[in-house]
């Protein structure tokens, strides 16, 4: 199975990296200047107890050809329009396997290749680019949550579980991968919405008077969403949320807050907006996600 990975940022770079190293035929889509630096000097991944420097094969888009069974779209949710154009020598064949938040990328994607050529999947990472180009891993976790949506994708999701589960980190074949894009996103978005709001981590916010419950209420709203959309959240998944959103003493942050301390672009309108606006034509009151979004669309100049 040939893989073709667009990007090699915190998740396409990380999880391509471990890939190879499982022995899985990986090549890099990537812009001219991330091409010829990774060409150069190879791609290396710090984690906090190691560094080690790959050096796989990567192609720009006028080198592609549409030689690859599965397409890895791993770029942010506000580049995904701009990722598919990079892709158009190589999306005339071969399954998508998206690693984006939110859920409506999928949606996207159906509408322009057909359910059958979109699989869906999930990255557990918290991870970034370094000034030198390294994808750092901050912190112990590190997995992937992949399936088909489809029977037409029986094949190849097997075979890609194959390599994921000799690769060095966790692993989910899931039977109902649409839910566990849910679950992620009821989480990520009360993460992000709390941490983006408060400016701070999950044990300063729950060092608060209020926070925990405040914590609690935006995790109840995102749940209500999802169980409307008919994506009901389990109890023991809302209990493990919770317990993670309201840890005292945790530094836990969404990459939201951090892209917003640093001035850079955001995922407001996809992990936020796309969830409020799910729970619209359900008549679903979500005070905190929405004021969550107000904050961000006013921070980056959008109110």
């Amino acid at each position: 199975m040939k893989i073709l990975i667009v990007g090699a940022g915190g998740v396409g770079g990380y999880f391509g990296a471990k890939l190879m190293e499982a022995g899985a035929d990986i090549t890099f889509l990537l812009r001219e200047k991330r091409h010829r630096l990774i060409q150069e000097k190879g791609l290396t991944l710090e984690t906090p107890d190691a560094s080690v420097t790959v050096h796989p094969t990567s192609v720009t888009a006028d080198q592609l050809t549409p030689d690859y069974d599965l397409i890895i779209l791993a770029p942010k949710s506000y580049d995904l329009a701009d990722s598919l154009n990079s892709l158009e020598k190589a999306s005339g064949r071969g399954v998508f396997l998206p690693f984006l938040n939110g859920f409506n990328h999928l949606e996207f994607l159906d509408t322009r290749y057909g359910r059958d050529r979109v699989m869906g999947g999930v990255a557990q990472i918290a991870a970034m680019i370094t000034e030198t180009g390294a994808v750092r891993r901050m912190g112990d976790l590190a997995g992937l949550i992949a399936g088909g949506r489809s029977p037409a994708h029986e094949a190849i999701a097997q075979e890609f579980a194959g390599f994921c589960e000799k690769a060095d980190f966790n692993f989910t074949h899931s039977r109902d991968i649409e839910q566990s894009l849910w679950d992620k996103w009821v989480m990520l978005a009360t993460l992000a919405g709390m941490t983006t709001l408060c400016l701070g981590s999950v044990g300063e916010i729950v060092a608060t008077p209020y926070g925990a419950e405040m914590s609690r209420r935006m995790h109840a709203e995102a749940c209500a969403i999802a169980a409307a959309n008919g994506q009901p959240i389990a109890e023991k998944v809302q209990t493990g949320q919770l317990s993670m959103l309201t840890k005292e003493g945790s530094i836990f942050t969404a990459s939201m807050m951090r892209d917003l301390k640093g001035g850079l672009r955001t995922e407001h309108e996809h992990i936020l907006g796309d969830l409020i606006a799910k729970g619209t034509p359900h008549s679903i009151d979500c005070p905190l996600l929405k004021i969550a979004y107000t904050h961000m669309a006013v921070a980056k100049g959008q109110g």
